[in-house]
């Protein structure tokens, strides 16, 4: 019986920290990341305030719960589809993370919003920790699409960059990982970050509708070209098998 009451407590517990997050970001899609509250939210779950810092005892635990969250759920998705293709298909996998990072930013603009959107005012992450798990696996999945193109795309590539372009922390996971990547190899990474979200932020924010009817249509033109840029082998034959998926 003991054990049959833990158990249905700990499901509770764990229902309620769902519920708890859930509305932080409904409050966050209807009012801004300000309007992440404690307090509020306590009320829309007809939660007294001290039961609701049973479960998080300040703000920013609960903001830098959720963004981890978010972060793992991105991940999760965004290297699955890169991972149903094979490893050699570099176009082909980088078109598939592309695809799969707009899938689910449009189908989460609340998460996408916590993560790349403005700071939540007066958010403090953990102090002197370093940056989350999820992430650092973000960036090294997309440092890894790099890497995988860098052996064709290193010859239309401006290679006169140093290590000190970029922040120490992002140096040292990246070297960590990649060891013998060059510098100029991280640039390319990031400027692939940037075309990806580049248009993503503008159609989630709603900047983009009332110029192009056909948003897809014009994220797929632009990976397309993406993958032109990069030189690499048999990129118009992975855009024609990835076009329906975006």
């Amino acid at each position: 019986m003991g054990k049959q009451t833990l158990g249905r407590r700990a499901r509770l517990r764990a229902q309620t920290t769902a519920d708890i997050k859930a509305t932080a970001l409904r409050h966050m899609a209807e009012g801004g990341p300000d309007a992440i509250s404690l307090r509020a939210i306590a009320r829309d779950l007809e939660m007294s305030g001290s039961a609701v810092y049973s479960y998080f005892d300040t703000r920013d635990a609960l903001i830098t719960e959720l963004i981890n969250d978010v972060y793992t759920a991105l991940v999760d998705h965004v290297e699955a589809a890169r991972d149903a293709l094979p490893a050699d298909d570099v176009a082909g996998r980088i078109l598939a993370w592309a695809t799969a990072l707009r899938e689910w930013s449009l189908a989460n603009p609340q998460g996408f919003r916590l993560i790349y959107g403005d700071p939540v005012p007066g958010y403090q992450p953990p102090a002197g920790g370093p940056a989350p798990e999820p992430s650092k696996q973000a960036c090294l999945g997309l440092t890894a699409l790099a890497a995988a193109a860098w052996p064709y795309a290193k010859a239309v590539q401006d290679d006169n960059c140093t290590w000190e372009a970029f922040a120490p922390e992002l140096v040292g996971t990246v070297r960590e990982a990649f060891p013998d990547l060059p510098p100029a190899a991280l640039a390319l990474a990031l400027r692939l970050w940037g075309r990806m979200h580049g248009l993503v932020a503008l159609e989630v924010y709603g900047h983009l509708g009332p110029q192009a009817r056909q948003p897809g249509d014009l994220y797929r033109a632009e990976m397309s070209d993406l993958i032109r840029s990069l030189a690499l082998p048999d990129g118009d034959r992975d855009d024609r098998r990835h076009r329906s998926q975006v």
